[in-house]
């Protein structure tokens, strides 16, 4: 049986990457090493560990976890590229991390593109906060004109079956 590779896109294998730190078993080295997990946990609909990641200073996280399942299991995750990381190793206390996650949601391709911070209390890494950027949200299908056959495959012109 084939290992499956880890979403995070490190070329490892889930169990060997991103899996322990999601499951508890291992805590994340690194403040990339966590925002690769958190990324995987979106992908595997972990939504727990987003929750669980997030630092709470006040006791409380601002997640609304309903909202964050939806956007889980709906999308179709793509990708995550880290565009690079300042401080954050397994000595800091602090670092940030530039990424981008790529998804289709309701037929529409998007990237979430952030500068996260995070912060290590008492030797775990935890998210603290995020700047996100302005992205270009763009179709995943192309676009079909009213008169150009449906792409259902009826035989129709679009507007006559699923335009209408």
């Amino acid at each position: 049986m084939e290992k499956q590779v880890c979403p995070c896109g490190s070329g490892k294998k889930y169990s060997d990457c991103c899996e322990p730190v999601i499951t508890g078993k291992q805590k994340a080295a690194t403040a990339e090493a966590l925002m690769r997990a958190r990324y995987s946990s979106y992908v595997k609909t972990e939504i727990d560990f987003i929750a669980k990641s997030c630092l709470k200073e006040d006791g409380d996280t601002d997640i609304d976890m309903d909202e964050t399942r939806r956007w889980s299991e709906k999308s179709e995750w793509l990708g995550l590229k880290i565009h690079g990381t300042k401080q954050g190793g397994p000595e800091d206390s602090e670092g940030i991390v530039e990424f981008s996650a790529f998804y289709v949601l309701d037929g529409l391709k998007d990237e979430h593109r952030e500068v996260a911070g995070f912060k290590k209390v008492d030797g775990q890494w935890f998210y603290a906060e995020g700047q996100v950027a302005a992205t270009t949200v763009v179709r995943a299908q192309p676009k079909v004109g009213r008169n150009e056959p449906c792409p259902c495959g009826s035989g129709k012109k679009y507007k006559q079956c699923c335009g209408r």
